[in-house]
């Protein structure tokens, strides 16, 4: 079992149920899927780069990321409808909370001034969404081998119904939110 899904089920579950008042195991919001898109606009000049990009996000999640394709065209980016505009990989079960883990403890105290996460990315139905600016924070990616910086964008989806429980799950599993 995961390192993180061990931590929840033995010690969150107790927490949230103690904190919210839950009178069953099952209302204790938990952690569903976590979606990581990684955008990659300079796929028209060069076709190569969706490939440095699937390889990269492979590498991260350890499962293979699907191309996302343009649905409108927009004359204004050159952008034509169907064309590959970038890569997006939805984790579920173990290898979800395999990839929290390392991204909690490993890839976000790796990140230049890193003070926390914000406060203020909730949706408003518990979901929880952050950018990154580069994918070297990552362990597996040689910086050697990278082309070019890519950023990326991850959502937790959680099972809460509140943005207050949806915190207190995230700050529970570990996510370091900013004290401001």
């Amino acid at each position: 079992m995961a390192r993180l899904k061990d931590r929840y089920t033995s010690e969150v579950i107790e927490a949230l149920k103690a904190k919210f008042k839950y009178t069953s195991t099952m209302q204790v919001p938990k952690l569903e899927k976590v979606v990581i898109n990684m955008g990659v606009g300079e796929v028209k000049e060069n076709p190569k780069a969706m490939d440095s990009a699937v390889s990269d996000l492979t590498s991260i999640t350890g499962q293979k990321p699907i191309v996302t394709k343009a649905k409108k065209s927009v004359a204004a980016f050159k952008l034509r409808q169907g064309m590959n505009i970038g890569c997006k990989v939805t984790l579920r079960g173990e290898r979800m909370y395999e990839f929290v883990d390392k991204f909690f403890n490993i890839a976000l105290p790796k990140v230049r001034d890193f003070r926390g996460v914000s406060n203020n990315s909730f949706d408003g139905r518990g979901n929880y969404s952050l950018g990154i600016k580069e994918q070297v924070i990552f362990p597996e990616i040689e910086y050697d081998k990278v082309d070019k910086v890519r950023g990326m964008d991850i959502i937790f989806v959680t099972t809460a119904k509140t943005d207050e429980e949806a915190k207190e799950l995230l700050k529970l599993l570990g996510m370091p939110f900013s004290r401001s």
